[in-house]
C-alpha cells in the first residue's frame, strides 16, 4: 500500500436536531510531512474521542481505490482525499485486504488495525444526505482505524509494508458482519472477541451482542 494522501483537521461546530454540536470530520490534505504519535496525526483534532479517536483508533485509514465508487453514488465529479473523514488515504488497503491485528510499517511508523470504521450522523450531515451513512456501513467500504505502536513522520509517497497478519485472519469487510444479525454474526464475535488486537470500544460493543 502507499499513502497517496494525508489529511487533518480542526474542529468545526454544525447543527444538528436544533443544536450545535462539534466534529472533526472536515479534514483537508496535506503536502507536508505529518509526525505521529500515539494519540493520533499532531495538528489532527478529534473531538469524539471515544468514538473516533483515543489510542485504539488514533488514526484512521481509507482506500482511494473507493473514491470512483462514490464519485457515482454522490454524483459529485471531484471528491478530494479525505472526504469522508479519514486521515491516510491509501493506494490498495480495501476492506477485504486488510485485517483486524495486521501490522503495517511506514517508515519509522508501526501501526496496528484495530477495528473497522462505524460511520455516524456526522458523515451523512457532510455530504448533506442522512441515509449515506447507511450505504456507507453496507457498502463493504468503511476502512479501518489504527493504533500507533511506534511513532515517527509520514509524508506523501511513503509505504505501508505490511510486517505481520492478524492472528484472527478476521478481514475488516468481514468484520463488519459482527454489526448485522445473520447466520455468521455470534461466530464474527467469538472470533473477533479472541484478538488482542481488537479495540476496547469494540470489544465493549461485541459483549454486548454475544446473547
Amino acid at each position: 500500500m502507499k499513502i497517496v494522501g494525508i489529511s487533518i483537521g480542526s474542529e468545526r461546530q454544525i447543527e444538528h436536531a436544533g443544536r450545535r454540536v462539534g466534529t472533526g470530520i472536515y479534514k483537508m490534505p496535506v503536502d507536508h510531512p505529518v509526525r505521529v504519535g500515539a494519540a493520533g496525526i499532531e495538528g489532527d483534532v478529534q473531538v469524539d474521542r471515544e468514538n473516533h479517536g483515543g489510542p485504539d483508533k488514533a488514526v484512521y485509514a481509507y482506500s482511494a481505490d473507493n473514491y470512483g465508487h462514490w464519485r457515482e453514488d454522490l454524483g459529485i465529479e471531484t471528491l478530494p482525499y479525505g472526504y469522508f473523514g479519514e486521515n491516510l488515504t491509501l493506494a490498495g488497503g480495501g476492506d477485504d485486504e486488510v485485517h483486524i491485528g495486521d501490522r503495517f510499517r511506514a517508515g519509522p511508523v508501526l501501526f496496528q488495525v484495530t477495528q473497522p470504521r462505524v460511520p455516524c450522523f456526522k458523515l451523512g450531515l457532510k455530504v448533506g444526505d442522512n441515509t449515506f451513512p447507511k450505504r456507507f456501513l453496507v457498502s463493504g467500504r468503511v476502512g479501518f482505524y489504527l493504533r500507533v505502536l511506534e511513532e515517527g513522520e509520514l509524508r506523501v509517497g511513503d509505504r505501508l509494508e505490511r510486517i505481520a497478519m492478524g492472528a484472527g485472519g478476521v478481514s475488516v469487510r468481514e468484520a463488519m458482519l459482527a454489526l448485522v444479525k445473520g447466520p455468521r454474526q455470534q461466530e464474527v464475535i467469538s472470533r473477533l472477541l479472541s484478538l488482542d488486537a481488537l479495540s476496547e470500544a469494540w470489544r465493549r460493543s461485541l459483549l454486548e451482542k454475544l446473547t
